[in-house]
Formats: C-alpha cells, sequence, structure tokens
C-alpha cells in the first residue's frame, strides 16, 4: 500500500513538471522579437492644415510590416500607437492600435490601408465594418486612394 502511494506521488510529480512552461512570457517575447528581425526602416510625415501625422515602418526579415504612429489632429487628443500589417502589391494593409490622449485604459483598434506610389504613401479612406469587435474594411466596397487628406512624404528618421 505504501508503494502505491510512493507510485501515485511520483506520477503526480512528473505530470506537474510535464506542464511546467520552459521559458516565461518575457523570454518568449524577446526570442520572438529576436526572430522578427527588422530590415529595414522608413519615416514619413503628413501635414494637412493644422493636423500632423508621424509614421515609422519597420520591414521585418519575415515581409511583414511594424511601426509607430503618432496622429495630432486639431482640435483632438493625440493619438499614439503601433502599427501592424502587411503589404499586398502596393498597398500596405494594416491595424492601428492606439491610445488617445491621457486614456491609457482604452485601446483602440483600427484598420488602415496606404498606397504607395513612389516615395509617398496615401491614406486611404473605406466602408469599415466591425463583427465580433473587430473592426475591417467592407469587403465588397473599394478602397478610396484619390480624394484623401493624408499624404504621407518620406522624412528622415530621428533616431537612426
Amino acid at each position: 500500500m505504501k508503494n502505491l502511494g510512493l507510485f501515485f506521488l511520483l506520477l503526480t510529480c512528473i505530470g506537474f513538471q510535464s506542464c511546467k512552461n520552459d521559458k516565461n512570457p518575457k523570454e518568449a517575447e524577446a526570442s520572438k522579437a529576436h526572430a522578427e528581425k527588422i530590415i529595414s526602416t522608413a519615416c514619413y510625415k503628413s501635414l494637412y492644415e493644422n493636423d500632423t501625422i508621424n509614421l515609422t515602418v519597420n520591414t521585418l526579415k519575415n515581409g511583414k510590416i511594424n511601426g509607430d504612429m503618432v496622429m495630432k489632429i486639431e482640435n483632438m487628443p493625440d493619438k499614439i500607437g503601433k502599427i501592424i500589417g502587411e503589404f499586398r502589391g502596393d498597398t500596405l494593409f494594416a491595424d492601428y492600435s492606439f491610445i488617445q490622449g491621457t486614456n491609457e485604459k482604452v485601446t483602440f483598434k483600427n484598420p488602415m490601408a496606404f498606397l504607395k506610389h513612389g516615395s509617398v504613401l496615401i491614406l486611404g479612406s473605406g466602408k469599415i465594418e466591425t463583427y465580433l469587435g473587430r473592426s475591417y474594411f467592407a469587403k465588397d466596397e473599394p478602397i478610396d486612394f484619390a480624394k484623401v487628406k493624408y499624404k504621407f512624404s518620406k522624412v528622415d528618421c530621428a533616431n537612426k
């Protein structure tokens, strides 16, 4: 009977050991960031009336795009956040996750589309739909890149 109890104790310890996570979350995130190495960085700025948008675009080794964007729109709190996306042809489709003003408790997420025309990025506008809390461009509606406010010109990056 004593050997049977010892056997189950040993079996339980082995079970708990196999469920143990080898890496803590910070190490896993660091290794993921290392795997997604940045191969190039480009900086853009858009000016429209009293609005300014600064955009940094990092091209990753896996072909994806990430970066930072700060939107300073007149009479609105600043929007500060990150973009994550990928190019499909000459169009960058990205999700912009941002906080607005000093409210760090609420994070917003909007889809964005940028048409690359030479060294200029044009922010398109289109019909956005939301399903199960996820916003995306409507499938059967075209994105307009002609009647737009924001055209981004390439600028030198401040932190090179």
